[in-house]
């Protein structure tokens, strides 16, 4: 089983850019679509982007397309979520999850199975 590790979060001004890492240590990275989550204070988990093992395909939600990139390597058990055009209301936490490759496309947390810690991002001036 997978284990997922986030980093990369930290404190940002509106406008600003930011770019995460979920590392995996395990067997088996290429044989799981990557999602990233997010879950802001009072609210509810966010399913915000995934991609496919090979990554010639990603889904994103309205909330953030055209701000965020995902992308990944399979030599280095690593995923990337770009983050650009910050804004205070995409602070939160951000989670990588694991999916298995026929249930790409969904957004659901409950389609996902190993969840790594999460790392803050803050958007404040």
């Amino acid at each position: 089983q997978l284990q997922l590790v986030e980093s990369g979060g930290g404190l940002v001004q509106p406008g600003g850019s930011l770019r995460l890492s979920c590392s995996a240590s395990g067997f088996g990275f290429d044989n799981y679509a990557i999602g990233w989550f997010r879950q802001a204070p009072g609210k509810g988990r966010e399913g915000i982007s995934c991609i496919t093992t090979t990554g010639d395909s990603a889904k994103y939600a309205d909330s953030v397309r055209d701000r965020f990139t995902i992308s990944r390597d399979n030599s280095k058990n690593t995923v990337w979520l770009q983050m650009n055009s910050l804004k205070p209301e995409d602070t939160a936490i951000y989670v990588c999850a694991t999916i298995l490759p026929h249930m790409y496309g969904s957004l659901h947390e409950d389609d996902f199975g190993s969840w790594g810690q999460g790392t803050q991002v803050t958007v404040s001036s």
